[in-house]
């Protein structure tokens, strides 16, 4: 009996690592800057939104889930030291730490698929057949950011496929999803959403840094070394509010300067990791303040679109 709990507890606990509402977050700041967009234009169909959010949560589950086989087949997981763990990088660990057998993280990955594009054919088959396409590269990014034969993350392409599908696709899908089109806004404010979404990785991938390499996991940051991938993360932040500051030139309304809310955590973190680039308790903090500009910026951003 004793055992039967046991397996139900870390079955559960497992299930709740590989959903991991705070990675989750992306995702989420891509959905409701979408939204918020839609929003500016006319009514929300509610309904509509939970389906399209309930999809997304699916995939990224499915990925988690997924992405947990082949790293730890890799031996990336297995490589990371005790004093590089950090609540945000190296990996979800249910296969590592033992809360999942192999064959239920497989399942969960299954599951997790089946029911993201049960939502997704749901949406394609009753409110917007041209949804197909964005989905079908939303899945194809989930599956093969670690999965052969693309593995995206393996070959240096993971940090571009994040900053697509957690900016212009989410946002721009779930906008769809509403409008039926796709507006010149979204398009814009969702451009530099994806790079902030893409410096979480970015900063994310410092911890993994040695496990990555001896598991040939091939990184932009396992490729550049951590001091000059420091000085690209502070590129990145600075070149998404560089775009941010130029939008409302191209159409965008000047309430999407509400994005500015997240730049004072994003040059704070992009100065601690110049400062401690190789030392992981020193950069969890900049994780933590990587993960917090980005949502202040599609709250600000959102905020700004529907008041403007």
């Amino acid at each position: 009996m004793t055992t039967t709990i046991t397996q139900r507890s870390h079955l559960a606990a497992g299930i709740w690592r590989i959903a991991d509402p705070k990675i989750t977050l992306a995702s989420a700041s891509s959905l409701f800057l979408g939204l918020c967009a839609a929003a500016d234009d006319g009514r929300i169909a509610w309904a509509w939104a939970l389906i399209t959010v309930l999809g997304i949560f699916f995939l990224e589950a499915a990925k988690n889930a997924s992405g947990e086989l082949f790293d730890f087949d890799s031996g990336a997981d297995l490589a990371v030291r005790p004093e590089d763990r950090s609540p945000f990088s190296g990996g979800k660990r249910v296969l590592v730490d033992g809360l999942l057998t192999r064959a239920q993280t497989a399942g969960a990955a299954l599951v997790f698929y089946l029911l993201g594009c049960v939502a997704g054919f749901l949406v394609v088959g009753v409110r917007e057949p041209r949804v197909l396409l964005i989905g079908a590269i939303g899945v194809a990014l989930a599956f093969f950011y670690h999965a052969p034969p693309l593995r995206l993350s393996y070959r240096g392409l993971g940090e571009l496929a994040v900053a697509l599908a957690y900016g212009p696709l989410i946002a721009c899908g779930a906008y769809l999803v509403q409008r039926g089109t796709v507006s010149r806004t979204v398009v814009l404010a969702s451009v530099p959403l994806g790079l902030l979404i893409a410096a979480f990785l970015w900063i994310n991938e410092f911890p993994d840094c040695e496990a990555d390499r001896s598991a040939g996991k091939r990184t932009l940051v396992v490729r550049l070394g951590r001091p000059a991938a420091s000085k690209v993360f502070a590129a990145i932040v600075i070149g998404a509010f560089a775009v941010l500051a130029i939008l409302p030139a191209f159409g965008a309304p000047f309430g999407i300067w509400g994005g500015f809310l997240g730049l004072p955590l994003a040059v704070k973190a992009a100065f601690r990791l110049r400062q401690e680039p190789e030392v992981t308790a020193q950069i969890i903090p900049a994780q933590e303040w990587t993960l917090l500009s980005f949502l202040l910026f599609a709250a600000g951003a959102g905020a700004g679109l529907l008041l403007s």
